[in-house]
């Protein structure tokens, strides 16, 4: 699989490498890009298989908010049913496994990810990348995540863990920051097993009855901003290592496939910071917030509309110059060394950090030229 495949591979000054569910976890933890969630009871491995689904590089059948209690049976026999077809698509060589999408499963609760992981054959098992755990708190972390690694010691393979930070004690002040200190102490000892950390935007806005409108971002909720601030805080140190993928965009509408040619030479970023319409209020709004899900560290987003995978994937692209500055921080041991291109200061160490992820997003998204490039990787 390859993010940001396009006609005209000259765009890049570097190009996205390939991944799969068996790459190098420090690379592949970079890669989900756009996650697409739906619901376990909906059928998609066909058109996966037929290509009618390109943009589908990683996604997740929900048992939990997707879909009513009582359809969890209808559910859980669906994705069996599902996982198990693209095994055999595999097999039969109809797939290769390397265009398998990342698969994960979000579970309803422990006991629910405890029945089902009964139900798993290794050759499911071989299909999946992991699991999703939703309202994942300091008292059942370790319930969750042991029962993952005895599912990696079970069928020999690598399932990974996506804790979702989104619950009470997370959302509210007065227990906020004593839950993600012991949070990120349960984890620690986890680590190997955890390729991405997923917040909630939208069950944060529901504990205060508040919305974004499509004119604004998550990050215009005062509440909401807050707790993913504390979230970045403790699990998005450095020193800590790791993904933390940006809240879902709610709205979505239908663009005419002029509506792109119109705006490939627009300034892309010039007209998010001055609300110059670009797309439509719903793409441009999606845009808008993605530029302050990467400057506040978060890497991809939870996504529920396929027209919006592209969007997201494309301004995970890095420009030549941020490229360049992250290649020199990385080549130099210590100091302060003026830019490429002379217009800035490159402090080593204190920017090693930004530098070594940007290389991975490099990897993962390629390299353009500048941010105009970003505009033709919209397709």
């Amino acid at each position: 699989m390859q993010h940001n495949i396009v006609a005209d591979p000259s765009i890049f000054f570097r190009a996205p490498q390939k991944f799969d569910r068996n790459s190098d976890p420090a690379f592949l933890r970079y890669c989900l890009g756009g996650t697409l969630y739906m619901p376990s009871t909906r059928a998609v491995m066909d058109k996966i298989v037929a290509g009618e689904l390109s943009d589908v590089l990683s996604m997740v059948m929900c048992f939990e908010d997707a879909i009513r209690a009582e359809d969890l049976p209808t559910g859980e026999a669906n994705v069996i049913t599902q996982l198990g077809f693209l095994a055999q698509q595999v097999q039969s060589g109809a797939l290769d496994n390397s265009e398998v999408p990342l698969i994960f499963l979000r579970v309803r609760s422990v006991a629910q990810f405890q029945s089902f992981a009964r139900k798993l054959t290794p050759e499911l098992a071989d299909i999946l990348s992991g699991f999703v755990f939703p309202k994942f708190y300091s008292d059942n972390a370790h319930e969750y995540l042991d029962l993952l690694a005895e599912l990696n010691t079970k069928f020999a393979t690598r399932l990974y863990g996506m804790p979702i930070l989104e619950g009470r004690d997370i959302a509210f002040a007065e227990t906020r920051r004593d839950e993600l200190f012991a949070l990120m102490k349960k984890v620690r000892s986890y680590h190997q097993y955890i390729l991405n950390i997923r917040v909630g935007g939208t069950d944060f806005s529901s504990f205060f009855g508040v919305r974004r409108g499509i004119g604004s971002s998550v990050y215009d909720i005062l509440p909401v901003r807050d707790a993913l601030a504390d979230i970045l805080n403790f699990f998005g140190r450095a020193e800590e290592d790791y993904v933390i993928s940006a809240p879902v965009w709610e709205y979505f509408l239908a663009y005419k496939r002029d509506d792109l040619k119109k705006v490939m030479q627009v300034d892309l970023h010039r007209s998010l910071r001055t609300n110059a319409p670009i797309l439509n209020d719903a793409i441009d709004g999606l845009l808008r917030e993605i530029v302050l899900d990467k400057a506040n560290g978060f890497t991809g987003k939870t996504v529920i509309h396929p027209s919006h995978l592209r969007y997201v994937n494309a301004m995970q692209a890095v420009t030549r110059e941020e490229y360049e500055d992250a290649c020199q921080i990385l080549d130099t041991s210590g100091g302060v060394i003026k830019s490429a291109k002379s217009n800035k200061m490159n402090e080593i160490n204190p920017h090693r950090s930004w530098a070594r992820r940007i290389s991975h997003l490099a990897d993962a998204y390629g390299v353009v030229e500048d941010e105009r490039q970003i505009v033709a990787l919209f397709r």
